[in-house]
């Protein structure tokens, strides 16, 4: 049986070994993260804080999906006062394909909603297509390239 529900501390084992699968996921597609261990987030933090959620998909007791929301301060100049930032979105590859990240996506929107905020952003690769196409089946749109530039490996 599949449910959804907002993350606890004692979740933390397994939410940092999903952590480390979306890091290597990632390293290929991003020739600016340091080897060796690192960690992206601070996962009890965004536990425990009033400004953040996670959420955990779990089947038969074991979580098979994560992902959070942050409420950040959008820009001075922006429409928006405050923003929704979704990030640590992951589902094992042996999960992929089942509709779990749309589950997370619909409670983390439920969770902005429910704090009026509406505006909604997150960071995807643009070597991830399949991320970009489950982002776009959502209703999300490409807003902005980043460009990056190592001053090193220029001739």
């Amino acid at each position: 049986m599949q449910t959804i529900r907002k993350a606890t501390l004692s979740d933390l084992p397994t939410l940092l070994q999903f952590e480390q699968g979306i890091i290597k996921a990632e390293r290929p597609m991003d020739p600016t993260i340091q080897e060796g261990a690192i960690h992206y987030y601070d996962i009890s933090e965004l536990i425990s804080s009033e400004l953040s959620e996670v959420y955990v998909v779990e089947i038969d007791q074991k979580i098979v999906a994560s992902g959070y929301a942050k409420i950040m301060d959008g820009r001075h100049y922006l429409k928006h006062k405050k923003q929704g930032f979704l990030g640590f979105m992951f589902v094992p590859e042996t999960h992929r394909g089942n509709g779990l990240n749309k589950l997370i996506l619909d409670a983390l929107f439920s969770w902005c909603k429910e704090r009026h905020v509406f505006e909604i952003r997150l960071n995807v690769y643009d070597q991830n297509p399949s991320a970009i196409r489950a982002y776009e089946k959502k209703g999300f749109k490409k807003h902005m390239i980043n460009m990056r530039l190592n001053l090193k490996d220029k001739n």
